[in-house]
């Protein structure tokens, strides 16, 4: 089993969103190396830190689980979608996704500024300069460390 951490902007899909369909494609990203992650690396029953970025105050919200390997990303072939992207097509997709569930929603965010107190989190990808890639792999020992902060 791996960890991950997943950024999304929580106007356009929350914790509480996830919450309401119980799972979801991790549909619309657009980085090679996040993409490799979700087509090479996650694996069914992988753990998320679900990430709410782009606000404030930006922090680990809650809890997903992988639940669906990879698979090609419906919005890279739609011409109306954010994310078209017309190189692709069916035969040769170019991105991929997971599909997420739903495992917990966090009674308190836990805030970046609380997790870059936390001396045992100091190696954590998140919290280092320029670090802006929206899935990132994260030690089982730092998801163990932010699930305590969030219930404590």
């Amino acid at each position: 089993m791996k960890y991950w951490l997943m950024k999304t902007e929580p106007e356009l899909f929350s914790i509480d969103t996830l919450k309401t369909k119980q799972s979801a494609l991790w549909d619309g990203v657009r980085n090679y190396q996040a993409r490799n992650f979700m087509m090479n690396d996650m694996q069914i029953g992988d753990k998320v830190l679900f990430y709410h970025s782009s606000c404030e105050p930006p922090g680990v919200a809650g809890l997903a689980e992988v639940v669906a390997a990879a698979e090609p990303d419906p919005t890279q072939l739609d011409p109306k979608s954010d994310y078209f992207d017309a190189k692709a097509t069916k035969a040769k997709p170019i991105w991929y996704c997971v599909r997420v569930g739903f495992a917990e929603k966090f009674a308190n965010l836990v805030a970046l500024e609380r997790i870059r107190g936390e001396k045992a989190l100091h190696d954590l990808p998140l919290l280092r300069p320029g670090q802006r890639l929206s899935i990132q792999p994260v030690g089982k020992k730092e998801f163990d460390w932010i699930c305590k902060m969030a219930r404590s």
